[in-house]
């Protein structure tokens, strides 16, 4: 994508992430996920996967932010599970099993990407990601 084209699009994303419309939102938490690395669109991709009117923004954005398949991505996610609230968290999970759960080799993945966060700076992050990769009791 040409570079006016991609600013025009983060632009426009970050317009849309403050929508009232449940579903404005969680289209722009999608598409905003291309652009996680971008502080503007980062902090919005925050207030999104915490959004407090609807948890299908939440889930939406995490789940894109998820599909990336990076550090950055799961980090997001890892930071908002760690603050979020039950009904929150649920949804924050729910994302998690619905990309990263589907089969061997993407558990296989995310324990990887898990490895390379549990010695992340931020404290919260690190314990999430350890969490992760326990075996279930």
């Amino acid at each position: 994508m040409p570079r006016s084209e991609s600013r025009d699009e983060l632009h426009s994303s970050l317009q849309q992430a403050t929508s009232a419309s449940w579903s404005v939102r969680a289209a722009s938490g999608r598409r905003l996920a291309a652009f996680a690395e971008v502080p503007e669109a980062a902090e919005a991709l925050h207030r999104l996967l915490l959004d407090g009117r609807d948890t299908f923004v939440t889930q939406e954005t995490a789940e894109a932010l998820l599909e990336r398949w990076d550090v950055l991505g799961l980090r997001m996610v890892l930071t908002a599970l760690a603050g979020a609230d039950d009904d929150t968290a649920d949804h924050l999970d729910a994302a998690m099993f619905n990309v990263c759960g589907q089969s061997e080799e993407d558990g296989e993945r995310l324990a990887a990407l898990c490895s390379a966060l549990t010695s992340d700076a931020d404290g919260a992050v690190s314990e999430e990601a350890r969490r992760i990769l326990e075996p279930p009791r």
